[in-house]
């Protein structure tokens, strides 16, 4: 065996108990991009939950990083008008503090 081949470091796939020890190019720091989106885009109107194909002359709102997108200026309203609370009050759990009802 000479010495290159000494040096090399093989990888076992296949056994059970293979632990990888050379991370990857990419592997070397995490992302920002799974993290830290720079700008989210989406394309369902939130009012009719209709993918909207065409996105030119659609009326749209930016909210930080996300801009969302409508198929008219009337459920962009819509959208706007409503309230940030759940319309409907929902119950309060009369029979422990933190524990989940259902």
């Amino acid at each position: 065996m000479t010495q290159q081949e000494q040096d090399t470091t093989v990888h076992a796939y296949n056994s059970l108990d293979y632990v990888a020890t050379d991370a990857l190019e990419r592997d070397q720091r995490q992302s920002r991009r799974i993290h830290e989106p720079e700008q989210m885009i989406t394309t369902i109107d939130p009012i009719t939950g209709r993918d909207i194909d065409d996105l030119e002359g659609r009326p749209y709102i930016v909210d930080g990083n996300v801009v969302m997108y409508f198929e008219s200026e009337d459920t962009r309203r819509q959208y706007i008008e409503m309230p940030m609370d759940h319309p409907v009050p929902l119950p309060d759990n009369p029979y422990g503090e933190g524990e989940a009802e259902g």
